[in-house]
């Protein structure tokens, strides 16, 4: 299964998620798309198989992605500080892609109702156990 991470800024989150799916040892092939260079390498770094950077690589990404992941700005025009273009939001929206949204409240100027206040780390926690699900596998115990 293919999955697609987007991530912007420092790409600090996607790096996050991508070090805890390598370590959790999901069978996912993993794509990188950062919306800039260094979210980009910050995901490959964090070993990603393979990345692109920019709003046309995400639209190529989500036509064949099997998930796609990343903060919940990934489906907002502008958000993460301006990152996310249009083309962009509805690339991913209208994916045919199960989407795992990361509910990151910072920069996005949007605020998410009803979510716990969890850390960055729980959050990852959280979306590896969602993801170990989608590739039909077992819960870990914690």
């Amino acid at each position: 299964m293919k999955l697609v991470v987007i991530d912007g800024q420092s790409g600090r989150t996607g790096a996050l998620l991508v070090e805890r799916i390598r370590a959790a040892g999901l069978p996912l092939e993993l794509l990188a798309v950062g919306t800039n260079a260094i979210a980009t390498a910050a995901m490959m770094k964090a070993g990603a198989q393979r990345g692109a950077t920019g709003e046309n690589p995400v639209l190529v990404a989500c036509r064949d992605a099997d998930i796609i992941a990343g903060p919940i700005g990934i489906l907002m025009a502008d958000a993460l500080m301006g990152e996310i273009t249009p083309a962009m939001a509805v690339a991913v929206g209208q994916s045919r892609a199960q989407k795992v949204l990361l509910p990151v409240n910072s920069n996005c100027g949007k605020i998410v109702v009803g979510v716990r206040d969890l850390t960055l780390s729980q959050i990852m926690d959280e979306a590896v156990e969602v993801l170990r699900k989608l590739c039909g596998l077992s819960a870990q115990p914690l």
